[in-house]
């Protein structure tokens, strides 16, 4: 279904054509996660865990002495960022997560930045005008060290034909 708004509403993102295995994004955006974030997030989901809500609790019971940022919110970031570049409006949807690691923790106060590389894309057989394409998004804290890597496929549209 095409809204009569659709046409005029600038996209950002990338078309299945031009996301070929090997492509790597640097994105622009970065983002420091913050207490408030941290807090906001965990509590939102329903998630109890002292390990992201207690400082008391990190400080002196956990390797890391102090609360480690909810790595759903790591990961929700992580993809977020690399919308405005490889998705915004350019995506059909989301189609699901083949690997999620987190290789270092992330704290309070880290600022993350990400790189998306497509590892694979092939045009979808029930869907003319659509193709699957896999992303590997990777996610750096300001000292470089990795802490996420997601591996994901989404349904892509194609470009559009000229009417």
């Amino acid at each position: 279904m095409t809204r009569a708004d659709d046409a005029t509403r600038p996209h950002r993102g990338m078309w299945f054509e031009e996301l070929e295995p090997g492509v790597i994004v640097q994105h622009a955006i970065r983002r420091t996660l913050t207490e408030s974030d941290n807090v906001m997030f965990t509590s939102m989901t329903m998630n109890p865990a002292w390990l992201h809500l207690d400082f008391d609790y990190a400080k002196n019971e956990t390797e890391f002495g102090r609360p480690l940022v909810n790595s759903m919110l790591t990961l929700a970031t992580v993809v977020g960022i690399s919308v405005h570049e490889t998705t915004l409006g350019t995506t059909v949807a989301n189609l699901g997560f083949k690997e999620i690691t987190f290789p270092a923790p992330l704290f309070h106060g880290d600022t993350i930045r990400v790189e998306t590389e497509v590892q694979a894309a092939r045009a979808s057989r029930s869907r003319p005008s659509q193709g699957i394409v896999t992303f590997e998004h990777r996610a750096f804290n300001q000292d470089g060290e990795i802490v996420c890597r997601a591996v994901r496929d989404a349904l892509m549209h194609c470009r559009p034909t000229e009417s």
